[in-house]
């Protein structure tokens, strides 16, 4: 949820109960947390003068009369409602920001959500000494220093975790909270929220039943062109995605690839176009390796106007460029954009979050955006977002995102559409890096994609 999001579902919970008792949860969980991780050690909690310090207090307070030795350092004295309310019910010293001495526990609770300008160099030099110097440190809702809805970086220090109260914000899976937020754990604190936007999640996928067979399954087309590796690099993953018949589209049927790998020749767009004409095909991936010539082009052609369901990536994205708006509007079928961030900014420039950009590329064609990155975000056509951080950095290698395409495909091809194809697919995708390990070529993360499906069926 984003701030504003996030204070109108406070103001709603505050309507009908105090906010004493809602600090007080809030400061509750943290303090269990804290104390899960202090494992008797000395605390320092830091406080600021709003309702994160207030939190802050109620911590203090908990871990104190749990028998922890607990100190409070303070950059300002809150000035009225719930926090000074905590702070006057904290019985111990309080000690300036400027007089905190480090501590092995350290709880952050200077900002929370809703800062709109960076730190002043004196408290961030000073926190971010203080979280170097221990050696567990634990950020109340946000690290002082981000920004809530972007994840920017407004000097914030990198914690060992972060316990966001009530729902996950944008900074806690977006941009520079990837790293500033350390792990990320949830706190129910019974305010109800409701959100479009959500964590990626496992998907639950059904197996086949005893009437399947290979069409019922789904049958996936991919097209080759320039760069045939790229384009069997989204076939097998299709094949390892689910898919029940995968048939790989271009100029030589002698290829390599899998035995179980259909290849079908086209020799020219009016190939393509004919062959996408079968009412047996599930769906179409086009872009991976495809090149940027004419005879690219015109492939790019056929392929958005057959009526199937159409994942485009790579080359076909970059085709589209600033036009990907007037080549979609028309486009019937389900459609799945995948760019990376250079391919999204040939496509679109906008302003806000990534959340807010994917979103706007959303309105603009009416296809499912599926943003990668560290911070792959993805949007559909009714404004629902999920998104999937921390993936494995290896998957920084090339052909990975041919591996997604093709996974995306077989998912459309299995009958799942908009935001559900592309969410299962980018888990199945970060599971088999996960299950690959470090330092892997794209061909291994294929080779994990069968067992990480395994784990949703």
């Amino acid at each position: 949820m984003t701030a504003a999001e996030m204070r109108a579902a406070e103001e709603a919970v505050f309507r009908r109960e105090r906010q004493l008792d809602v600090m007080e949860r809030a400061g509750a969980a943290v303090a269990r947390e804290a104390a899960r991780f202090a494992t008797g050690r000395p605390v320092l909690v830091v406080a600021g003068p709003g309702n994160n310090g207030g939190d802050a207090y109620v911590c203090a307070r908990h871990l104190r009369q749990g028998g922890l030795d607990v100190s409070v350092a303070a950059m300002g004295e809150p000035k009225a409602g719930a926090a000074a309310e905590m702070w006057s019910r904290w019985e111990g010293p309080v000690v300036s920001l400027y007089e905190a001495r480090p501590r092995p526990m350290l709880v952050d609770g200077l900002f929370g959500t809703g800062m709109t300008r960076p730190l002043e160099r004196g408290p961030r030099a000073l926190l971010a000494d203080l979280v170097t110097a221990a050696d567990f440190s634990l950020s109340i809702d946000l690290p002082s220093g981000l920004e809530t809805d972007s994840g920017a970086d407004f000097g914030a220090p990198r914690v060992s975790a972060t316990l966001a109260l009530a729902a996950l914000k944008p900074a806690h899976v977006l941009d520079a909270g990837l790293e500033r937020c350390g792990h990320v754990l949830l706190a129910d604190i019974a305010i109800p929220v409701a959100a479009h936007r959500r964590a990626a999640a496992r998907p639950r996928l059904a197996p086949p039943g005893a009437g399947d067979h290979k069409y019922s399954r789904g049958m996936v087309v991919a097209v080759e062109c320039a760069m045939p590796g790229a384009a069997r690099l989204a076939a097998r993953a299709a094949m390892a995605g689910g898919a029940g018949y995968v048939t790989l589209a271009g100029a030589d049927p002698r290829g390599g690839g899998p035995d179980a790998l259909v290849r079908t020749r086209i020799e020219a767009a009016e190939d393509l176009a004919e062959l996408l004409e079968s009412d047996r095909i599930a769906s179409v991936v086009i872009g991976p390796g495809l090149g940027r010539e004419r005879r690219s082009e015109a492939l790019l052609k056929a392929a958005l106007a057959c009526p199937h369901p159409l994942v485009l990536d790579g080359d076909a994205l970059t085709l589209l460029g600033r036009q990907a708006g007037r080549w979609l509007r028309d486009r019937r079928a389900p459609t799945w954009l995948t760019p990376h961030a250079g391919e999204f900014a040939r496509m679109f420039e906008g302003e806000g979050s990534k959340i807010d950009r994917t979103l706007g590329l959303v309105l603009e064609t009416g296809a499912t955006v599926l943003h990668k990155g560290a911070d792959t975000v993805i949007a559909g056509t009714d404004g629902a977002v999920r998104v999937l951080a921390g993936a494995s950095p290896w998957l920084s290698t090339a052909g990975t995102g041919d591996v997604l395409a093709g996974l995306l495909a077989a998912q459309a091809a299995r009958g799942l559409r908009g935001v559900a194809a592309a969410e299962a697919a980018v888990w199945l995708h970060a599971r088999a890096a996960s299950l690959a390990g470090p330092a892997f070529a794209a061909d291994a993360l294929v080779d994990h994609a069968a067992a990480a499906l395994g784990e949703c069926v």
